[in-house]
């Protein structure tokens, strides 16, 4: 059980990633918070898809490497995603900083109580 366990040892990680990213954004009323927890949920998810790409004795797809080949599709999905994430952290915490000039406060409770009160 404890050889099972090791070997899946990075899908344990993005799970456990997952469910702290998870709980960071339900469970914080702080927006900054928020987005740190949108984080590590991402991260979470490029570490399964590059787990999940990986091929245990695989070469690289290149015409002189021996079969199994790896495919490099996920590798460069998860690339991709980055840009992704690192472009709407940028927007989420421009936002932010337009809600905090406006409000005086990143507390998502007090935000509300605000604009329910106008």
């Amino acid at each position: 059980m404890i050889d099972f366990l090791v070997s899946r040892i990075y899908y344990l990680v993005s799970f456990l990633l997952l469910g702290l990213g998870a709980y960071m954004m339900i469970g914080n009323a702080n927006l900054v918070k928020k987005v740190i927890g949108m984080n590590v949920f991402q991260t979470g998810i490029f570490l399964f898809f590059i787990v999940t790409a990986f091929v245990d004795g695989a070469s690289p797809p290149l015409l002189t490497a021996p079969e199994p080949y790896v495919s490099p599709l996920p590798h460069v999905l998860i690339l991709t995603a980055i840009v992704v994430g690192v472009s709407l952290t940028a927007v989420a915490l421009g936002l932010i900083v337009r809600i905090y000039e406006e409000y005086g406060t990143l507390n998502e409770d007090a935000i509300r109580k605000v604009t329910s009160d106008e």
